[in-house]
């Protein structure tokens, strides 16, 4: 949830006598709205507690926001002081298990190289982002849509509208993103396992084919800043 909509619904609940703290992420946001009680976190997105698997700093971040319903000289905002970089500079190294069939697209290809690791983080995990468009099962199939995109096919000519084209692009992220904390032996930092997706795989380099081509034929300013994150 947004850090605006937060302070819209903390100033909801004082109104009816409830008490609130909330934790902000981006802190102009949070200057703006004035909520009652926040904690800035300079985490980035995404974590807003941190750092992932690390039960004492996540602690830390709760009791220092929960230690701020005593105040009354609202509105408060208080800074958390640590400040956390993301690393989208510093792609994850992640290998991709083989997947040899001569007559799949390479993109294709990566995708059906990557399914065990993918089913193990999900037997891991038990939940899934993957499912917007697609199940795992169609992530091949939506590849190959974006490849012909690429190619200078039109949304329409592969079956997507401007919202399944973001879905189906956000699907394949996930799957890609999911496999790879499977296939290394530590969490990865923030935004390292996107950077690794858009910059090493195939199917990464397919989706910026297809959103470059997209833009060269007038597409829908939308699709073409939703296809890939900013920091991409």
């Amino acid at each position: 949830m947004c850090t605006r909509t937060v302070g819209v619904l903390a100033h909801v609940f004082e109104a009816a006598g409830l008490a609130t703290v909330a934790l902000s992420l981006v802190r102009r946001q949070a200057e703006s709205i004035r909520a009652p009680r926040m904690l800035h976190c300079q985490f980035p997105l995404g974590r807003p507690l941190g750092r992932p698997g690390d039960a004492e700093f996540q602690h830390d971040v709760l009791w220092r926001a929960f230690a701020l319903l005593a105040r009354t000289d609202v509105p408060v905002l208080e800074d958390h002081p640590v400040i956390i970089e993301d690393q989208a500079d510093e792609p994850v190294t992640c290998p991709i298990p083989a997947h040899f069939d001569p007559e799949l697209p390479a993109a294709v290809g990566e995708v059906r190289g990557l399914r065990a690791a993918y089913d193990r983080q999900l037997a891991r995990s038990g939940r899934t982002l993957v499912g917007r468009e697609r199940d795992a099962d169609g992530i091949g199939e939506l590849v190959a849509r974006f490849l012909r995109i690429g190619e200078g096919a039109s949304l329409a000519d592969v079956g997507f509208d401007d919202h399944s084209a973001i879905a189906a692009s956000q699907d394949i992220r996930a799957y890609y993103e999911e496999a790879a904390l499977a296939l290394v032996d530590h969490v990865p930092g923030a935004r390292q396992a996107e950077s690794w997706f858009y910059r090493s795989t195939a199917t990464g380099a397919a989706l910026r084919a297809a959103r470059d081509a997209l833009k060269s034929a007038g597409a829908n300013r939308m699709v073409t800043g939703y296809l890939l994150p900013a920091t991409q």
